[in-house]
Formats: C-alpha cells, sequence, structure tokens
C-alpha cells in the first residue's frame, strides 16, 4: 500500500513527534511527583538520556512509546504496511539501542524503569502505573530491577 501523504507532508507530520514532555511522559511525572518523588529530567550525562532520573534511589525511568520501542503484545506496537522493510529496520535499531543503553546503565550500577505508553494512556492507568513504579523505586514491594 503505497503512502497517502506526499514526502512534504509526511516530513511535516514525523516532525511533531516529541521526543520529550511527552503526554505519557506528563503524566507519568505529575503522578510520581504527587507521590513524594523528586526527579531531575534533561540528563545528558547519562546513557540513553533517561527521561526522569532520581538520584536519591540511583534509578533512571524511561517512558517508551509501544510503537518506536515495540512494546511485545501491545496493540500500539504495530508494523506499517507501507515501506515495511525500513520500518523494521528502524525498530530493530530502536531494540538494540534500547538494550545496549540499558547494560551501560546498569554496568554504572543504576536501576532501569521502563514506563510503556499503553500504561499512561489514562489517569486511572497513570495513577495505578506510577503508584507500581513508586513501590519498585523505593525498594517497597514488587521487583527490584523491573522492565
Amino acid at each position: 500500500m503505497p503512502d497517502f501523504l506526499t514526502p512534504k507532508q509526511r516530513s511535516e507530520r514525523m516532525s511533531r513527534i516529541r521526543s520529550r514532555d511527552t503526554k505519557p511522559e506528563l503524566a507519568l511525572r505529575r503522578e510520581l511527583h504527587r507521590l513524594g518523588l523528586r526527579y531531575t529530567l534533561g540528563n545528558k550525562w547519562l546513557p540513553g538520556k533517561p527521561d526522569l532520573v532520581l538520584p536519591r534511589h540511583k534509578a533512571a525511568v524511561f517512558v517508551h512509546g509501544c510503537f518506536w520501542h515495540r512494546h511485545p503484545g501491545c496493540n500500539i506496537a504495530t508494523t506499517p504496511k507501507s515501506n515495511t522493510p525500513y520500518w523494521q529496520e528502524k525498530f530493530d535499531r530502536n531494540v538494540s539501542r534500547d538494550a545496549r543503553v540499558r547494560a551501560e546503565l546498569e554496568g554504572q550500577g543504576w536501576r532501569i524503569f521502563t514506563v510503556w505508553e499503553c500504561e499512561l494512556q489514562s489517569g486511572t492507568r497513570s495513577r495505578r502505573t506510577a503508584h507500581r513504579l513508586a513501590k519498585e523505586i523505593r525498594g517497597e514491594d514488587g521487583p527490584s530491577n523491573p522492565t
């Protein structure tokens, strides 16, 4: 199936995809702050530039888009029908980079947490996810190094 947009329209649409301050990220930040967790943003000195860094807990949080980072079993992680080889290669690079960054951070002693876009789609889901994540970061409950 050919692309229904011109290259210029496609470029404009793709340029609107944000890499920071996305709606899912803002929802998680709001809930974690409400729960008393303090974090820093824009940490360019760490591999992969985590979305949230909690230095006190030596924790880094990535808020991943299900489509771009290939959330396993998620309905959002579809593959476009046009130019499929390009997209598959792009997704493979993203997943490979995510694994490499995770290994680098863990090697530096950081605990890594990944929150998926679909876990933050509503206020209820955001609150539930933030509560679970806060407990895991504080070491109160659950696995010590979740994905």
